[in-house]
């Protein structure tokens, strides 16, 4: 794989950010495990904006509930526009927060929100920036903060967000999951090692026209945050969309023409595999002169998917992993459109890190 973005090579560093974190995440993970059981928050919130959203696509579907706490997947960009959908008399969540910059304007408005509406919220930050509001905003008066501030090469430097993506993600799985804390250090090490397999794996990186992505349960988060990489690093020259893989037929299908090409994420749940499999079946025959590929775990008495991912882990904790080919994908049609990747907007359109948003109270 060559490296001449910087986008490149943060796409290939993160099988040893994984490694090089995996040594000091298991004991921050049993630290908040034990803050979040020692101070018992109504529920949590997981909190972000863009694709630091989507890491709460993938975790709350997944996880459900920490320590018997409901987790609620609260983009902060809903929250800041409509603060009284959420705030309720009487109600103290522990709102965790996600942010590459730690800097975006809904990050900030979240903070804001809280110390006026929920003072007595606890928070935790997961963040990539040391310099950011998110790392060295001081505590409320009384709910208490606690940050996790990711290892500098997180910080990506491109416009995509390709590593911080999926080391908070790893972040908030070691810390939210119920995994043995023993275990921690060899499930990053099985995430790295199947990651270095599929950076090294010959991808058909022919130019769409459009670029679906599919997935189910925690899959569909990674669906989301596939299609955004594709339209982000293509500046909207590439279409795309993402879907469940049983919501694709209700209306959205309706996106593939002849210059499509379909991604299906195939889960290694049995029953969900199924329906995964059959849309991937479905599609082929409809369209017999597009690319559909399935990106999955192998399973005994299943088709092979096109594009493996051998963890042995559950879904949720492949999804950093199953996110990398779209991360490859993005890349390799900027380039065949002569865009720069690290700046595919060339500073206009979009911004690498949303700070412009006028904030109200």
């Amino acid at each position: 794989m060559t490296t001449d973005y910087r986008t490149e090579t943060e796409i290939a560093a993160q099988p040893g950010i994984w490694d090089a974190w995996s040594a000091d995440l298991p004991a921050i993970a049993a630290r908040i495990r034990d803050w979040i059981a020692a101070r018992a928050p109504d529920e949590i919130w997981l909190c972000g904006a863009g694709t630091s959203a989507f890491i709460a696509d993938s975790l709350a579907v997944a996880l459900d509930r920490h320590q018997g706490i409901a987790l609620r997947n609260v983009a902060t960009t809903d929250l800041v526009a409509r603060p009284g959908d959420f705030f309720r008399p009487g109600s103290r969540p522990l709102v965790v927060s996600f942010g590459r910059s730690g800097n975006s304007s809904e990050s900030v408005g979240t903070l804001n929100l809280l110390d006026r509406l929920s003072p007595d919220a606890d928070r935790l930050n997961i963040t990539c920036n040391k310099d950011s509001v998110l790392a060295q905003r001081a505590p409320a008066a009384v709910g208490e903060t606690q940050v996790i501030t990711l290892p500098p090469a997180c910080h990506d430097a491109g416009f995509a967000m390709t590593s911080s993506y999926t080391t908070m993600l790893i972040t908030a799985l070691a810390c939210l999951s119920d995994a043995p804390l023993d275990e921690l250090a060899g499930r990053m090490g099985k995430l790295a090692e199947s990651a270095r397999a599929l950076l090294a794996l010959d991808m058909d990186t022919a130019l769409p026209g459009r670029a679906v992505f599919l997935g189910s349960g925690p899959f569909k988060g990674t669906a989301r945050e596939s299609a955004l990489k594709i339209l982000e690093l293509t500046a909207g020259r590439v279409v795309t969309a993402w879907d469940s893989t049983l919501g694709f037929r209700h209306g959205p299908k309706a996106v593939i023409d002849d210059a499509t090409s379909v991604y299906v994420f195939l889960s290694s749940d049995a029953l969900t595999r199924k329906y995964d499999q059959d849309i991937v079946t479905e599609i082929r025959a409809q369209f017999p002169g597009i690319t559909v590929t399935s990106i999955g775990q192998p399973m005994p008495g299943t088709d092979a998917p096109d594009i493996a991912i051998d963890t042995g882990l559950e879904d949720a904790w492949t999804t950093p992993v199953a996110v990398l080919p779209a991360q490859r994908l993005s890349v390799a049609w900027s380039k065949a459109l002569d865009m720069n990747v690290d700046d595919p907007f060339a500073g206009r359109n979009l911004t690498r890190v949303v700070s412009n948003v006028r904030l109200y109270t």
